[in-house]
């Protein structure tokens, strides 16, 4: 391939490869991610003006290659001396304590949990767990979900992470930080959402051969229609009609109300009300879930899903029982 060709090619790649979601960790909405989002832009632009130096020294020093010392300076060794420890040494020493006073005084105060009994300390838990290649989202004493989070808006929330298999990583760029998901081992994070929305979060720790489509979303609602939806998700299904599912389905899957009650994969009894399937891999839609019905590993190859063998009545009857789940 001609050099051209494969410049194009490649930079082609570069631009496509951020795109596909609408994950954006420069477009924060919460005061952790705009402090991360002012470190990032902060250390972009001093990478910058350093690059921009050493780029004219380098640039000065082809000009003059064939010319002894250093322009109106007279002893020239120690002029490269001055300028090698300068900025060698000094400068780099000068500007990463800067920095590093600027990440613990104005990002890491702001991205950690409040201590307890502080004015802004969380007034909710959610324990987030992770699964090769989902979420599973549990509401202490209420409610469990899977792949979505609702959370009240304006209202501290702590999240604390842990997971089932290897290791992962919870990232919603747009509220705060990574954190890392590790066996036998709690870790927390805080969530705040300065306005009502829907925020995409990535398992940010390669997990295996789906961890691309392993996505999240974080659903910051209105104080009154947060409530609503936790106690309407920590209603049990009815058992009607439960008999194809629990037949087919329920050595995986939970559906509360009924005598489907594995924890091997997500619990659905709720799944007619989330807005995506398969860890936000497809929308949830009838068209979409007949899809995974029928054939999981070509919608998500590598998944823990496995191919249930159904007939075409079956997947019919089980989409609409599984829809009408809301």
């Amino acid at each position: 391939m001609p050099r051209g060709g494969l410049v194009t090619l490649t930079s082609t790649a570069l631009v496509l490869a951020g795109c596909g979601s609408n994950q954006d960790a420069l477009s924060p909405e919460s005061g952790p991610a705009r402090g991360i989002t002012s470190l990032w832009w902060t250390m972009l632009i001093g990478s910058a003006i350093g690059f921009g130096v050493v780029a004219l020294i380098l640039l000065g020093a082809c000009i003059r290659r064939n010319r002894p010392g250093m322009p109106g300076v007279r002893d020239g060794d120690r002029a490269a001396l001055g300028v090698v420890i300068g900025l060698g040494l000094v400068v780099p020493i000068a500007v990463l304590c800067t920095l590093f006073l600027f990440a613990d005084i104005f990002l890491i105060r702001k991205t950690t949990l409040p201590a307890a009994g502080a004015a802004n300390a969380p007034r909710l838990t959610v324990h987030v767990i992770g699964h090769q290649f989902w979420w599973e989202v549990r509401y202490p004493g209420t409610a469990i979900t899977a792949n979505e989070i609702h959370i009240p808006v304006r209202t501290p929330v702590q999240v604390l992470v842990n997971t089932d298999d290897v290791i992962h990583s919870f990232w919603v760029p747009q509220l705060n930080r990574k954190i890392d998901m590790i066996p036998e081992q709690t870790n927390r994070v805080l969530l705040y959402a300065d306005k009502p929305g829907r925020y995409r979060g990535q398992c940010a720790e390669y997990c295996g051969l789906q961890h691309a489509h392993m996505g999240m979303y974080v659903f910051a609602d209105p104080p009154a229609v947060f409530r609503r939806w936790l106690a309407h998700e920590s209603q049990p299904a009815p058992a009607a009609g439960a008999g194809l599912f629990v037949d087919k389905c329920g050595s995986c899957h939970t559906i509360r109300g009924t005598q489907a009650t594995s924890r091997v994969g997500p619990d659905l009894t709720h799944v007619g009300s989330r807005t995506s399937l398969a860890a936000v891999t497809i929308p949830n839609t009838p068209a979409r879930m007949r899809e995974w019905l029928r054939d999981p590993q070509r919608v998500k190859p590598g998944s823990q899903m496995p191919e249930v063998p159904l007939s075409g009545a079956e997947i019919r009857s089980l989409v609409a029982y599984l829809e009408a789940r809301k």
